[in-house]
């Protein structure tokens, strides 16, 4: 059994892999152009899902299952994967923790104003004139009620905050006071203080905020976007934020990256940003291995079901 990585493994994660399915024979290259001499025999293969296309899915003629070690699947070839009936699965959750605590990180950084504060620590300024925030009795609008949606909830919770989740249909998440579908999403962004952007980019998501869905926000939010710069349209953000029309944003994802460094974005007062490293975390490589050692042991007979199973038609 031929099982083609993309991905970097380490001596112990390589053992571990062995010792699960001693028949494996692992290849390791990095990237999947280095590896076109085996993708023919290769009948697993992990990636980070960036560099598949669908000549190169074509190329693997004995493939059954690829295991993508990222929670992102926009440029997966899905149409040439369902053609080949070939089995997909991710690392879906092993994103909650690191991508939970940032989002409450940016939450407090607004709320307490420790932007301006550094900036008068750094001028040796003493202002105690600065208004501070309380998050006990705002209300946080998560759109994209899944894993990560739901631990930022449960998180927010703990500081008093009211929750409301967006999710694909109506149902009861316990970390969340309210949730509805997308088509109640225009009374999330009207109550939201801080609004959350954590859903895949998919046709039905990309551009889903965009002038008019940021016009319904209070003058006064903050809209914290973790998912992918797509799903926001950012010249609509731009203008919002240079108008002061809502307080401001912290954003991880853009539409192109790097980040161009003439952006206007990068002089932005009202915006934190960061290199889309909010799901940076020094454990990501141990969560993805059990993920894929879990799957692996099913894969391979033993009882059990296989986490993280994507339906290729809908891309998630």
């Amino acid at each position: 059994m031929v099982l083609v990585t993309t991905c970097p493994v380490s001596d112990r994660h390589l053992a571990k892999m062995k010792e699960a399915a001693p028949e494996l024979e692992i290849r390791i290259f990095p990237n999947l152009e280095a590896a076109r001499g085996s993708l023919a025999i290769a009948e697993i293969i992990i990636t980070y899902g960036e560099d598949l296309t669908d000549e190169i899915i074509a190329s693997c003629t004995s493939l059954k299952w690829i295991h993508v070690i990222s929670a992102g699947l926009e440029l997966m070839p899905f149409d040439q994967i369902g053609r080949q009936e070939i089995l997909v699965t991710n690392a879906r959750g092993i994103h909650v923790g690191p991508m939970s605590e940032y989002t409450i990180g940016l939450i407090l950084m607004f709320s307490r104003r420790f932007v301006e504060l550094y900036q008068n620590q750094l001028q040796h300024r003493w202002d105690r004139s600065i208004r501070i925030d309380e998050l006990d009795g705002q209300t946080l609008g998560v759109i994209g009620a899944g894993a990560i949606g739901s631990k930022i909830a449960e998180r927010a919770r703990a500081f008093g905050m009211r929750t409301l989740g967006v999710a694909t249909t109506v149902r009861e998440l316990p970390e969340f006071d309210e949730v509805f579908d997308r088509s109640a999403l225009d009374e999330v962004l009207k109550r939201s203080d801080y609004l959350v952007v954590i859903v895949p980019l998919t046709a039905e998501t990309e551009g889903m905020i965009g002038e008019r869905e940021i016009s319904l926000m209070k003058q006064s939010a903050v809209l914290i976007n973790i998912a992918r710069g797509q799903v926001v349209e950012e010249g609509a953000l731009l203008s919002a934020l240079q108008e002061k029309r809502i307080r401001g944003a912290g954003l991880d994802v853009f539409m192109q990256e790097p980040l161009p460094e003439d952006h206007p974005f990068w002089e932005l007062e009202n915006v934190v940003l960061t290199p889309h490293l909010s799901s940076r975390s020094p454990k990501y490589m141990e969560r993805a291995q059990e993920i894929f050692l879990h799957n692996l042991s099913v894969y391979r007979g033993q009882p059990g079901e296989m986490q993280n199973v994507i339906d290729v038609k809908k891309g998630y």
